[in-house]
């Protein structure tokens, strides 16, 4: 019976613990280390998994999952280095961090793979990307695709794409919160209520997101759709091309991407 241990009980810790739960795992085999005293408590409440302090725990864990922030995981890594069996497999979901910093700092010989997950896991709609480290095999690589997929769709590629992820799918999310953000404030100006201007807004990014997955069309195709000449929806996109927000788009992209390789 495989003994999963989460490193850190966060947001994102927890959407896994709870995915592992709807998967293929027990609460009795999953156990967390959480030094936070009232996060322990709650994990344990609500999921009735095992949390502690105790760095120990990490010894007879199966699949180690280092759900930590990029400026700690290596520390955490050396400080866990001699207690992690030499058979078990470390996941990781920190940005920008290599596998190969990863086993620099784990025992030799380690089996490392390395996750991007982004926030829409917390509802069971995320988008994971998987690249194996040196040692990892297939098996490996199948082992974290079953803790991940209770809570995203799973891609795997080449842990050289894994920056360009991050810019797109990683740090995603917010792109499209900040343009639902500005839809809402538009509608307030416009003299809506804020309720309606966000439910709106919601219900739009809500049923648009599923048009683009259900149909299969291309977005520029699903827009023109939308478009017609001389339209309120063609003076919206002038602006918008006006504004060259396509290109500004591109340019944040780009500085995600540059920041996930400086965190590296």
């Amino acid at each position: 019976m495989t003994q999963l241990t989460f490193v850190g009980g966060g947001k994102m810790g927890e959407a896994l613990i709870a995915g592992a739960l709807r998967g293929d795992f027990a609460a009795g085999q999953i156990n967390v280390i959480e030094p936070d005293a009232q996060r322990a408590k709650t994990l344990t409440e609500i999921y009735g998994v095992k949390v502690s302090s105790d760095a120990e725990t990490v010894a007879g864990a199966d699949v180690v999952v280092l759900a930590v922030k990029p400026q700690v995981i290596l520390q955490v890594c050396g400080d866990l280095k001699e207690l992690i069996a030499p058979q078990a497999l470390v996941v990781s979901i920190a940005a920008g961090i290599t596998t190969a910093s990863l086993e620099g700092a784990l025992a030799t010989g380690t089996s490392v793979v390395r996750v991007m997950p982004n926030t829409p896991a917390f509802v069971g709609e995320g988008m994971s990307v998987l690249s194996a480290g040196a040692h990892a095999s297939q098996a490996d690589l199948d082992a974290v695709r079953a803790i991940f997929e209770p809570v995203s769709r799973v891609l795997v590629v080449d842990e050289s794409d894994q920056n360009a992820v991050t810019a797109i799918s990683g740090s995603g999310p917010a792109y499209f919160f900040y343009l639902v953000e500005a839809m809402e404030a538009a509608g307030v100006e416009l003299g809506l209520s804020a309720a309606i201007a966000r439910e709106l807004a919601v219900q739009t990014a809500v049923g648009a997101s599923a048009m683009l997955s259900q149909t299969g069309e291309d977005p520029a195709v699903l827009r023109g759709n939308v478009t017609s000449p001389g339209g309120t929806t063609a003076a919206a996109i002038s602006m918008l091309d006006q504004a060259q927000v396509r290109q500004a788009i591109g340019v944040a992209i780009k500085a995600a991407y540059q920041r996930s390789i400086e965190l590296a």
